[in-house]
């Protein structure tokens, strides 16, 4: 049940959350896993201590080489930190990889609270990526930067979707973790309707890397050809399963057990 998915996004030292789940979820998806580095980060479950950004000519010639050889089935972004990286992945994509899906998530801020998207760079985001984007997967503080507005409920959330589609993306999954209350729910517009998914909460500190994690698991359907609801279903239940059963490492956010296994397809 291969599908290609190359994802272009900032490394993760401490293994839980970017590249390295990016890769770890698209392989428990049975899919196979590309990827261009945007940044290498010095970081563990405590916070980001470090960051080394790679030079846009050589994120360019990552995906260059990549999709001129193994070619992809789905795309995936993760941290693109600047306008710069963030016009030559849109470019890159343009070029080679036409028509193939994009999932864009929109990192902005680690769990530790690390920017990890310049500000000035927001406007290029909107801008330039999220027309590209097949699914947009914002958390709801990044939902608030897009939009200008505070999303505090599903009232905020559903708003908050029908005005993101308005800037190009074919859909949206808004991700509720940060809502209040013992329960989850995530909202995923596409075709002008919403899908609606709620869940009891899992009181866990181990949730590092859940967003990457998500997109990711999500990118690996699209690329198998599943319907778009199907997999993000197949990826929110690989994500609880890898909550309920994370190893417990580090003395923060701690990382997922990503090797967990779900239902195929």
């Amino acid at each position: 049940m291969k599908g290609r998915v190359l994802i272009v996004a900032g490394s993760d030292s401490g293994g839980g959350a970017g590249i390295q789940a990016d890769i770890k979820a698209v392989t428990a998806m049975n899919g196979f896993a590309a990827t261009a580095i945007t940044a290498l980060t010095a970081q563990n479950t405590e916070g980001v201590h470090g960051v080394v950004a790679v030079e846009p000519a050589f994120i360019a010639q990552q995906i260059e080489v990549v999709l001129t050889d193994i070619g992809a089935d789905a795309l995936k972004t993760g941290m693109l930190h600047n306008v710069e990286v963030i016009e030559t992945v849109a470019a890159a994509f343009r070029k080679h990889a036409p028509g193939t899906p994009v999932v864009v998530d929109p990192v902005m801020i680690a769990k530790g609270g690390h920017r990890l998207l310049l500000s000035a760079a927001e406007a290029a985001l909107r801008d330039v990526l999220l027309p590209m984007a097949a699914l947009l997967t914002p958390n709801l503080p990044e939902a608030e930067v897009l939009v200008g507005f505070p999303v505090r409920t599903e009232a905020d959330m559903r708003r908050a979707a029908e005005h993101l589609a308005r800037l190009g993306p074919k859909a949206i999954l808004m991700k509720g973790g940060h809502l209040e209350g013992d329960r989850v729910i995530d909202l995923l517009f596409h075709d002008g309707r919403f899908d609606r998914f709620e869940d009891a909460r899992i009181e866990s500190r181990s949730t590092h890397g859940t967003g990457c994690t998500l997109a990711s698991a999500i990118a690996a359907g699209l690329a198998q050809k599943m319907t778009l609801k199907d997999a993000v279903i197949r990826a929110r239940t690989y994500v609880r399963a890898a909550i309920e059963t994370a190893p417990g490492f580090g003395r923060g956010h701690g990382p997922l057990n990503h090797a967990v296994t779900v239902r195929p397809g």
